[in-house]
């Protein structure tokens, strides 16, 4: 199987951790948040290691505009982890931990548009 050069950055590999962990989060909503707020914290999981990987086959200039589209599917993340905490979906415990893992991939994705930004 062929390897894309995206699949070696440690930012991508923990983004597709985080979509682990949402669509396992996200599987005992309730069934009525089926096409709204499951779908919502599911497609903005999903988007970050989509725009990381699809910037990085470009310039230094187009890359860091998809790690800044990442980077706010990083925001959407964390506002769908607070309506999940206030709607009673999930515990203090994991919104910490959700919250957690948001805010390093989120230093990562800033740390990687630092050093493109050296070129």
């Amino acid at each position: 199987m062929a390897d894309f050069n995206f699949e070696e950055l440690k930012v991508y590999q923990f983004a597709l951790q985080i979509v682990d962990k949402v669509y396992d989060t996200t599987n005992s909503y309730p069934e009525s948040e089926k096409f709204g707020l499951t779908s919502q914290f599911r497609r903005a999981a999903v988007s970050i290691p989509l725009n990381i990987a699809e910037g990085s086959g470009s310039t230094n200039k187009n890359f860091i505009r998809f790690l800044e589209i990442a980077q706010g599917s990083v925001r959407e993340c964390v506002v769908c982890c607070s309506i999940s905490k206030r709607r009673k979906y999930i515990s203090d415990e994991l919104e910490n931990e959700l919250r957690d893992e948001l805010q390093v991939i989120a230093k990562m994705i800033s740390n990687l548009k630092k050093y493109l930004n050296k070129d």
